[in-house]
């Protein structure tokens, strides 16, 4: 790296942008087509409507992204790109944000939330569609699904759904 690039990302600074609404994987796209370094952090959303084949991401903090640049930069060409609303500022100037900050989110972005593990035989709860059942864990399916034993009809029914779905049933000690 040249001595006069690397003294100027030294010198730089994140900034915070407010897109418009679910538009900052454009307002990242087109930043960084103008060779601006930015940051949006994502998290993997859960899969809906029984499709698995692609996981979506969601943005961390929708409507907002991170940049990087000289303070004495001109703002001009941020405010003019598509998907910018505008650059956060407390009063005239955009206040910048600490380094500390974007190096703590991206260690906690990087860190998922796994599924819990259940053991065979353990009663959980299937919370989905704002029902809650109780079923009997029986394996799981892959990396992201188990199957279940749910009582339907008088019948138990095997059911393979997403483990993400599942909580752990409380035991009552009487």
């Amino acid at each position: 790296m040249d001595a006069a690039v690397a003294t100027a990302m030294h010198d730089a600074n994140w900034y915070l942008i407010q897109t418009k609404p679910r538009q900052e994987a454009r307002a990242e796209e087109h930043l960084a087509r103008q060779g601006f370094d930015c940051y949006r952090p994502v998290t993997a959303a859960p899969a809906s409507g029984g499709r698995a084949a692609r996981v979506p991401e969601q943005p961390l903090f929708p409507g907002y992204l991170f940049i990087q640049m000289q303070r004495d930069d001109s703002w001009y060409p941020i405010r003019s790109t598509r998907g910018v609303a505008r650059i956060v500022a407390f009063g005239p100037q955009p206040c910048p944000v600490s380094p500390k900050l974007i190096e703590e989110i991206r260690q906690r972005a990087c860190v998922m939330p796994s599924a819990p593990a259940f053991r065979q035989g353990e009663k959980v709860r299937v919370v989905a569609g704002g029902s809650e059942l109780e079923a009997i864990f029986l394996c799981n399916d892959g990396e992201e699904r188990a199957v279940i034993l749910l009582n339907l009809l008088q019948r138990q029914q095997r059911v393979v759904l997403p483990r993400q779905q599942l909580q752990r049933v409380a035991s009552h000690a009487c």
